[in-house]
């Protein structure tokens, strides 16, 4: 059973790259901070976790603080998002092609290994259906799944805000009273839980979201967590991500970040260029279109699109699309690709 020291330890060490990466003006610094320190502290040897009730809180809470970046205004545009969502399938399509031919023509991986780790995204999901192709690296697929999510939480950041000049840190905080912040969470709980059990990508946090986002989109009530509760709920992000890189020595790491690392230049390129279309096409942020057709990671580009004060509601829309897409036709994709499932000899 997990202990509470390991737990707080774990924290502990996010708080201290979070607060390092704040105090050096990075974006998403607490987000990004905590990630690093804590992957190094468990690549050094250190016993790092985050309880799952604890995650599921925390989720709770980001969920709720990513709903205040939805406005009135975001309704209006909500008539652009066939176009873009049009856009999402391409974008799969292209990125998972293009990264298998690399992970399986450049790096030298076998088929299924390859066409398992160019999914992007839906880790758990992908995890499952690689069960059935026992010939696949599932270590190896996890791995490379969790250092594109870690790269995009580490690149794009500084990559958006210096393609938006006028991308603020985040939205500010404004006084909250207790009695209505009860009500929202309470609301919040029960639609996370509902969403949890309905099997909904994180529902924890996007059960909160949408409760948040409705209420702020609506008018009805400006959801606005403050800091003391936002600040620990990112490092806290950080740290799931980090303890990820638990069972894997240094060396299997770095053969594993250079292949990840050509992988990820090869999708994000696609990912960029369609960005690029899209945003001329419809005047849409650049920085705004990467987070919606970044490959993987709902929950922190979702949070990243809030951070850096762009749209989360779009984001996560298209997210949440991807997600759902790749869970309809993945089975099909994978049984035309790799043949029907296997048995374990």
């Amino acid at each position: 059973m997990l202990s509470l020291r390991q737990a707080l330890l774990t924290l502990a060490i996010g708080a201290l790259g979070g607060g390092a990466f704040q105090l050096a003006g990075l974006p998403a610094a607490w987000l990004a901070g905590a990630m690093v320190a804590t992957a190094t502290a468990v690549l050094s040897g250190v016993r790092c976790a985050i309880p799952d009730r604890l995650r599921d809180m925390l989720f709770v809470v980001l969920g709720l603080t990513m709903g205040a970046g939805v406005t009135p205004e975001t309704v209006e545009r909500i008539g652009e998002w066939p176009v873009t969502m049009l856009l999402v399938l391409v974008s799969v399509a292209a990125v998972l092609g293009a990264t298998f031919l690399f992970q399986r023509k450049v790096a030298g991986w076998d088929r299924d290994t390859a066409y398992f780790a160019a999914i992007p995204g839906a880790l758990s999901y992908v995890m499952i259906l690689s069960l059935s192709y026992p010939r696949a690296d599932t270590m190896r697929v996890a791995v490379a799944q969790t250092l594109r999510v870690f790269i995009l939480v580490s690149l794009l950041p500084p990559i958006i805000v210096g393609s938006e000049p006028d991308v603020a840190a985040a939205v500010p905080a404004l006084p909250v009273e207790l009695l209505p912040l009860a009500l929202v969470a309470a609301a919040a709980l029960v639609c996370g839980y509902l969403f949890q059990r309905l099997g909904v990508p994180a529902g924890w946090l996007t059960g909160p979201f949408f409760v948040s986002a409705a209420l702020n989109a609506s008018g009805i009530v400006a959801v606005h967590l403050p800091e003391w509760l936002t600040v620990p709920a990112l490092v806290g992000l950080g740290c799931i991500i980090g303890c990820r890189f638990t069972s894997i020595s240094l060396r299997d790491l770095l053969r594993l970040l250079l292949v990840s690392l050509g992988a990820f230049a090869v999708g994000m390129s696609i990912a960029v260029a369609i960005s690029l279309f899209a945003s001329s096409l419809l005047g849409l942020p650049l920085g705004q279109l990467l987070l919606a057709y970044a490959p993987g990671g709902l929950e922190a580009m979702t949070l990243l699109a809030y951070l850096l004060d762009l749209d989360p509601a779009f984001v996560a829309a298209h997210q949440l699309a991807r997600y759902f897409g790749m869970v309809l036709l993945l089975p099909f994709a994978t049984r035309r690709i790799l043949g029907p499932p296997q048995r374990v000899v």
